[in-house]
């Protein structure tokens, strides 16, 4: 028998779980080990910081899922890895302290036969000053964030119902951050709300990007096919933004938050602050922390995670210029090249680089996105590591026959501009490949067939709908595996 650990139960960790315990049934054994009570679809979260839907509406419990699968749920956080086990254990472990069933604090070491590492990220609120909850910006990052989200926005809404302007200043909170994506959905949303309530006049809505073009959402921007003519994401998402009044502040690194002021660098060496009296800024991202140690006890956390903590795979990690960067640095299995029984999926990964051109200013401060790896790569990577495992433990060997690699995936977006089944708005696009290959498409490093942008009501039809299909195959109800990442 088999024992595979998973870490996380976010869309990678989730989907690479079910699909295991389907396929290998009672015969093997699948643990899963994450601090949350809760699953929770993070791409709704933007709906929830804007008061379109409750938490409730984004989440389930965890236990009655796996319970009802037949997989072992502890509610913990994993604290080190240990992949040759110690002198007392001969198998690899992980050692985990629990959060929740009624077992908090508790520590134990789970033993494993197969990890899969789909911890996602730290919300690193601390690299900016000032940044986050409980201080001076909110998040959308997680549903109990985008719910106090939502609580300030409506204070914000009542001001300004009694005539006081207001001034919504959202976007990246660090000079590397990604996700610029949730937080262009977020301010969209947010610009949309205000027009339906009629209070446009007494709102200045600022968008803040350390993106060097306004567009790029940490992918390098990309050109789209859109209505028989060729677009860049660009004036895609400039329009978008002009069209709702709102202004824009690019290439800037927020590096200190005060009581209604940002402080930010512009790539440019100079510095610049501004004012706001709502913000929602996306923080850094940043492995867990981890800490590894082989069996006598000597820390080898390099050997299973890079400096950002994010756990490093089977790509080229080997330091080089931008204009040597290749589609093949990317990894394609996702499996630890020290120790060939783990894998990290989703954000768990290490990038080999970013995915955008690295940028710095003059004082030496990068400026510039970091890699995204969220939504339908999360959910792919997540089936092709669990399918690579599940082929090993049937044949005896490892074949590592599924690959997904980023620079050979498509992948579709839906951003939403306006919740409304009759009046609102989202941008569909979909790029192939998600990293650019310049060698295979030199015009625009993607294929510009599958590369396309549309935008309108049925974009927000379509959005709508996923909400509930992904929350569906979250959940195991009928025919889940039927539905797609």
């Amino acid at each position: 028998m088999a024992k595979i650990l998973v870490l996380g139960a976010g869309i990678a960790g989730h989907t690479a779980s079910a699909l295991l315990k389907k396929k290998l049934g009672k015969k093997h054994e699948v643990i899963v080990v994450t601090p949350n009570a809760y699953y929770h679809w993070i791409p709704s979260n933007i709906w929830v910081g804007i008061g379109r839907m409750t938490v409730d509406q984004v989440r389930f419990r965890l236990d009655q899922r796996y319970k009802k699968a037949g997989i072992e749920y502890k509610q913990a956080k994993a604290v080190s890895f240990h992949p040759e086990g110690d002198h007392e254990t001969e198998k690899g472990f992980v050692t985990i302290e629990y959060t929740g069933q009624n077992r908090v604090g508790e520590v134990e070491k789970v033993t494993y036969d197969f990890l899969i590492n789909a911890t996602g990220p730290k919300l690193n609120f601390e690299a900016t000053e000032g940044l986050g909850p409980g201080k001076f910006t909110e998040s959308v990052c997680s549903y109990d964030h985008a719910h106090e989200a939502w609580k300030k926005l409506q204070e914000a809404y009542k001001k300004m119902e009694a005539g006081l302007p207001q001034k919504f200043l959202i976007g990246t909170g660090h000079p590397t951050a990604t996700c610029q994506g949730a937080a262009f959905e977020y301010i969209m949303n947010v610009a949309y709300e205000i027009k339906k309530r009629k209070l446009s006049h007494l709102a200045d809505i600022k968008w803040i990007t350390n993106e060097y073009e306004v567009g790029d959402f940490g992918m390098g921007g990309a050109y789209v096919k859109r209505g028989g003519y060729i677009t860049s994401t660009k004036i895609f998402a400039e329009s978008f933004l002009k069209e709702s009044g709102i202004t824009w502040i690019k290439r800037a690194g927020v590096t200190k938050v005060e009581s209604g002021k940002v402080h930010y660098e512009r790539l440019d060496g100079s510095f610049g602050e501004e004012t706001f009296d709502f913000a929602m800024l996306i923080p850094a991202f940043s492995g867990p922390g981890f800490t590894a140690f082989n069996k006598n006890g000597e820390n080898i956390t390099e050997v299973l995670f890079a400096p950002n903590g994010f756990m490093k795979v089977d790509a080229d990690y080997t330091a080089k210029p931008f204009e040597q960067w290749k589609a093949s640095d990317w990894p394609n299995t996702y499996q630890n090249p020290a120790y060939e029984n783990i894998f990290a999926a989703g954000i768990a990964f290490a990038p080999p680089h970013s995915i955008s051109k690295p940028m710095k200013s003059p004082n030496g401060t990068p400026i510039f996105p970091a890699p995204p790896r969220t939504g339908m790569p999360s959910g792919v990577i997540g089936k092709i590591v669990a399918e690579n495992i599940i082929e090993w433990i049937k044949s005896g060997k490892p074949q590592m026959k599924h690959r997904a690699s980023m620079a050979k995936m498509g992948a579709a977006c839906i951003i939403s501009a306006g919740y409304g089944l009759i009046g609102g708005a989202a941008a569909t696009m979909t790029v192939s490949p998600i990293v650019q290959d310049w060698d295979k498409y030199p015009e625009y490093g993607r294929d510009i067939n599958y590369t396309m942008g549309e935008a309108g009501l049925a974009g927000h039809w379509l959005k709508y709908f996923m909400h509930y299909m992904f929350l569906h195959k979250a959940k195991g109800y009928p025919f889940w595996w039927l539905l797609p990442e």
